[in-house]
C-alpha cells in the first residue's frame, strides 16, 4: 500500500479549507491510499499496446445526414404568431422591462 500520511490529509484539508475531524483524517488517510494503490495498479497494465478508450463499448455516430429540405416561407411562419410586424415575431418584454 502506498504511504499517503495523516500530515498529507491533513495538509490538503487545510488547503481546501476543509475542517476534518481525526476520525475522517484516518478514513480518508486509508481511503486515498487505496485510489492512489488501484491507480499504480492501472498504471503498470496501460501499456504503448492498450489502447486509451473513454468508453468500454465502441460507440459510432448516429446522426443522419444534413440534408437540405423544404423550409418555411415568412409568410407561413408568421401565419400563426398572435403578433408580428410582418418579417419578425413580436413578443412581449421580459424580465421586468416596460412594454
Amino acid at each position: 500500500m502506498s504511504e499517503i500520511t495523516r500530515e498529507q490529509v491533513q495538509h490538503l484539508a487545510g488547503l481546501a479549507r476543509i475542517a476534518l475531524t481525526p476520525d475522517e483524517i484516518e478514513t480518508m488517510t486509508r481511503e486515498l491510499g487505496h485510489i492512489v494503490d488501484n491507480v499504480t495498479k492501472v498504471a503498470e497494465v496501460a501499456t504503448d499496446d492498450v489502447p486509451a478508450t473513454s468508453h468500454p463499448i465502441p460507440l459510432e455516430n448516429v446522426f443522419r445526414p444534413d440534408v437540405v429540405g423544404e423550409t418555411l416561407t415568412v409568410e407561413q411562419a408568421l401565419s400563426g404568431a398572435p403578433d408580428h410586424d410582418g418579417s419578425r415575431f413580436r413578443v412581449t418584454a421580459i424580465l421586468g422591462e416596460e412594454q
